[in-house]
């Protein structure tokens, strides 16, 4: 499958991503608009899936658990039907890192379901609806 640079991922976790015509990368960006709060694990570092054009569109739910160290385990994929696409979803959110969730002051380990929607960063015209 071809890599494309211009393609962007639509990390559906938060609410709606204003992107400035800024330096930002797509990843910069997710990390700030992310939903925080009590009970829900915070993303440090993030990486997106590479993908090809052909995934455009797509979408992949991946399941996963942060843990009290704030690294990812038992990443799988919960529902789509691209397996190219759920295995570079999989690979990628292997990758990322968390501030986890606190619970009378110690950490501990949380599910997480994340959907993903790939998208034309192309035709990105400065907001991102996040699902």
């Amino acid at each position: 499958m071809k890599n494309t640079n211009k393609l962007a991922l639509l990390l559906s976790m938060g609410l709606l991503l204003p992107l400035a015509a800024s330096a930002k990368t797509l990843e910069q960006a997710y990390l700030e608009s992310c939903a925080k709060g009590p009970g829900i694990p915070t993303p440090i570092a993030v990486v997106a899936p590479r993908v090809g054009s052909a995934d455009i569109g797509q979408t992949v739910v991946v399941g996963f658990v942060v843990e009290t160290t704030g690294r990812t385990s038992a990443v799988a994929v919960q529902s789509g039907s691209d397996r190219s696409l759920g295995f570079a979803a999989v690979e990628a959110v292997r990758q990322w890192r968390f501030i986890p969730v606190q619970r009378n002051g110690a950490p501990v380990a949380t599910r997480v379901l994340l959907p993903i929607r790939v998208i034309d960063s192309a035709k990105v015209d400065g907001n991102l609806a996040m699902n």
